[in-house]
């Protein structure tokens, strides 16, 4: 066992019977005090008030954090996972010779359609192995099973397969790991701009000529993100330890990458992140990504037997 390892299975002994790992960091803007937040359609960024007064705003949803923290397990530079997390289960679409994505990428993961929807006999092998009818109750336990078979990522950010002839369209997980991103005590800072057109100044706007003025919103706040893992539903997949121990090591290597490296959120928002604390339970000091990164392949290894062989399941799409 590696000293990183050793370090980790220390930090989880402070786990044992707990419910919930809370994580939370302070955020700021990499340069100067402004950001923007996330925008909805017909509701723009979400600001609201909290009972005693205080200007709130939701910079970045449960969603979104989501995908990011999927994100930074795929190296689009190398189109693999990175180093520390070879070997780990996932299912890759191809086309032809070319990948075309893979269940990482997917928002809904293994309910991707480029991986039920296709002419794939993996499909037929998922229902096989999930073994449920369109009544009676579901097996959680199996279904955490085959989910930790060809998709480990799917048990920390749930799933719903949605197909009919798979269980009626009953078998689902809700998210282990959920995040979010708010800001307290904000203000507007309302600033604008046009779109020049030096040729034609008074064109059409509405074909993109002419000078088209415009206003924007960004704001000033103190920003913090948070972060949840729910150990008893990690413990209830009843997975064994090996796979408990990898779940919570993957959660906590996306929740420090996405800190370290992912908090470029859009053009006018990007972050850096203070020190990450754990705010529950008490008294359990966090350990580093270094920790976390160099820990991970014995976590793999140890769990492997749980997994896919090959481990990254190749699926054919075809229309």
């Amino acid at each position: 066992m590696s000293t990183s390892a050793s370090d980790f299975d220390k930090f989880l002994a402070h786990l044992n019977g707990e419910p919930r790992l809370l994580v939370e960091a302070p955020l700021a803007p990499i340069q100067g005090s402004r950001f923007q937040p996330t925008g909805f359609p017909d509701l723009g960024a979400a600001s609201y008030r909290t009972h005693d007064g205080r200007e709130m705003l939701l910079v970045e949803s449960a969603q979104s954090v989501a995908n990011r923290l999927e994100a930074v397990c795929w190296d689009e530079a190398a189109a693999d996972v990175p180093t520390e997390l070879r070997g780990i289960p996932y299912v890759s679409v191809r086309r032809g010779t070319a990948m075309l994505t893979n269940s990482i990428l997917e928002a809904h993961r293994l309910n991707s359609p480029y991986i039920l929807e296709g002419k794939d006999p993996f499909i037929d092998r998922l229902k096989q192995e999930l073994g449920a009818s369109e009544t009676g109750r579901i097996d959680h336990a199996r279904l955490a099973t085959v989910l930790f078979r060809y998709d480990v990522n799917t048990l920390l950010h749930g799933v719903f397969l949605a197909k009919k002839d798979i269980a009626g369209g009953r078998m689902r997980l809700p998210r282990a790991l959920g995040g979010f991103i708010e800001a307290v005590d904000v203000t507007v800072a309302a600033s604008g701009g046009v779109k020049r057109d030096d040729v034609n100044p008074s064109g059409e706007a509405k074909s993109g000529f002419g000078h088209v003025p415009f206003h924007r919103e960004e704001y000033t706040g103190s920003l913090r993100a948070f972060f949840n893992l729910d150990l008893g539903q990690v413990r209830g997949y009843r997975l064994g330890a090996p796979a408990e121990r990898l779940l919570v090591g993957l959660a906590l290597y996306k929740i420090l990458r996405f800190l370290d490296v992912g908090l470029r959120l859009r053009t006018a928002c990007d972050l850096k992140a203070g020190t990450p604390v754990v705010s529950a339970p008490a008294g359990v000091a966090l350990p580093s990504l270094a920790t976390v990164r160099g820990a991970l392949p014995d976590l793999i290894q140890a769990a492997s037997s749980g997994f896919a062989n090959p481990r990254v399941t190749v699926v054919e799409f075809k229309e």
